[in-house]
């Protein structure tokens, strides 16, 4: 009996902080292995194998069984906006709303309740309407005709406002804006600003008072939690957000992966310069945001030949090709990605060949583009050839499905939304939602990119199905494909030994449906932490 009890003691020697056994363990590795347990000790995988061996080997405090439950690395969100989600928390929001009328509605009784002395709203989509056309501020000036309204397009490319807002931006039908459109309707601005004419009005918003936004940031962070997506590439921040999110992860306890994308101020590009690739605990910097042009919604994306529907009309390119030279620069010397909104044809081939200059320095650049929406089938080669990541979004295509023909003509619909086709290009992809411009739950992605519908199951036979990707290539970009856009693959993306144990453990399989299965996560660890349980 002694020897026994020694023996015993011996094999079950080694000591382990956490165990997750029972289970299927996608590793998202190379060899795509699966397991049934594993082993965790100060915050890194230290073995995954049977449920047996695990089981034998190490001892620890806690143990969960998974009860045949599919566990995975942590989903990350390759392109979203939690800053932006978290100020549309607290702003007007209009997702949805299915008339110019119920946009009045909701929008007055937002202003009953809070008493705004300026009022700022986000989500419409006039296309919701039936209207393809963008629509004048009339209803909204007899609505509040003394109170400014600036009111955000779904898309974050262009905005309605008010005549009061009008005066207060200093905008008249004399404004001229590079970079931006100021629509005119018999000679007078309708309200409706595109791209670069926003920022008049911008300048003009009042500050979010930080407190009411770190409260707003936490319960961003919590849905992602629930929805197991445990990092974000924050796609664009502004010189006074590196603060904050320091701030919320010191007093708050913020303990999502954030891979901050700079936008190219003065200040930020001090701060690289400075700095240079930067860490602070859980946020991670060391990339440029661009933006190359508009949305095609708003008819702001650059394209090669006019708009199928607007004669004449090219769409407009938000930032000048020297001023994307510059930042290319700019990042070369300081060790920085450069990662460009380009939707339209003419934005990706003249990011296309900007980042050539990039694969001639570093063919390990892994400069992106993101959106990568519409691309001339000619120019799908350079992806590869210049060593480009595509940052997609999914469900980009079945929310624009009803328009975006009328938009581009048949023709370019060819290299449209071409997910499936960027990735025999290039052989990865980087996937994300772009919230809160698109639904922030990570399974309308993955239905997306393989059914090619919205969560309503339209249009029964998929839109585009041909570009449709497979369940595995959509996990790896949300997994290892996501971490290897971000520099991160080294400690995120897959579970293998030596990496941070980041994963989740999921309610359901993740399977393909041939209709819309909503799915949760049942629990979700950063670093070995719990940081969400359903219970």
């Amino acid at each position: 009996m002694l020897v026994l009890a020694l023996f015993s003691s011996c094999y079950r020697g080694e000591e382990a902080d956490l165990i997750i056994h029972n289970a299927i363990i996608h590793s998202m590795d190379d060899d795509m292995k699966e397991y049934e347990a594993m082993a965790i000790r100060d915050g890194k995988i230290i073995e995954l194998g049977a449920e047996r061996k695990i089981l034998n080997k190490y001892s620890a405090e806690k143990q969960i069984d998974a009860q045949g439950r599919d566990v995975y690395p942590g989903i990350t969100d390759a392109h979203g906006h939690m800053l932006s989600y978290a100020k549309q928390k607290l702003n007007v929001d209009l997702v949805g709303c299915k008339s110019m009328v119920q946009l009045i509605v909701k929008t007055e009784k937002y202003q009953q309740k809070f008493k705004r002395d300026m009022i700022v709203g986000r989500g419409w989509d006039q296309s919701l309407w039936g209207e393809k056309e963008m629509p004048t501020n009339n209803e909204l000036n007899e609505a509040f005709p003394t109170t400014p309204v600036c009111l955000y397009r779904i898309d974050g490319h262009a905005l309605l406002a008010n005549d009061a807002m009008l005066k207060l931006a200093g905008i008249t039908e004399d404004t001229k804006v590079e970079g931006g459109i100021i629509h005119l309707l018999d000679g007078k601005p309708t309200g409706i600003l595109v791209d670069n004419a926003m920022n008049l009005v911008n300048a003009k918003l009042p500050k979010v008072e930080q407190e009411e936004l770190m409260a707003a940031l936490s319960e961003v962070e919590q849905e992602l939690f629930m929805y197991g997506i445990t990092s974000v590439h924050e796609a664009g921040i502004e010189f006074e957000d590196i603060a904050l999110f320091k701030k919320m992860i010191d007093s708050y306890g913020f303990s999502l992966e954030v891979y901050a994308m700079l936008m190219s101020s003065k200040e930020n590009i001090a701060f690289a310069r400075k700095n240079g690739i930067y860490a602070y605990k859980n946020l991670a910097i060391r990339s440029f945001k661009v933006i190359g042009d508009g949305a095609l919604g708003s008819r702001g994306a650059f394209l090669k030949q006019e708009y199928s529907d607007q004669h004449n009309h090219f769409g407009v390119l938000t930032t000048t090709p020297e001023e994307m030279r510059n930042v290319a620069k700019i990042c070369l010397e300081t060790g920085y990605q450069m990662n460009t909104h380009a939707i339209g044809d003419s934005t990706n081939r003249i990011l296309l060949e900007l980042y050539q200059m990039a694969y001639e320095k570093n063919i390990d650049h892994r400069w992106r583009i993101e959106h990568a929406q519409v691309v001339d089938i000619k120019d799908f080669a350079l992806f590869a050839k210049f060593g480009v990541i595509p940052s997609v979004q999914p469900t980009h295509a079945v929310s624009d499905q009803c328009w975006a023909e009328s938009r581009l003509g048949i023709e370019r619909m060819k290299g449209a939304y071409a997910y499936k086709s960027l990735l025999k290009s290039n052989g990865i992809l980087a996937i994300g939602t772009d919230f809160p411009i698109e639904n922030i739950d990570p399974f309308m992605s993955i239905f997306s990119a393989t059914e090619r519908k919205n969560s309503d199951n339209f249009p029964s036979k998929g839109f585009l199905p041909n570009e449709a990707i497979t369940l595995e290539d959509c996990l790896k970009g949300m997994t290892i494909w996501a971490s290897i856009s971000a520099f991160e693959e080294n400690r995120l993306g897959s579970l293998e030994v030596g990496k941070d144990a980041t994963f989740v453990i999921f309610e359901k399989p993740i399977k393909q449906h041939s209709t819309f299965v909503p799915n949760f996560a049942l629990n979700t660890f950063i670093a070995g932490k719990e940081v969400y349980s359903a219970e």
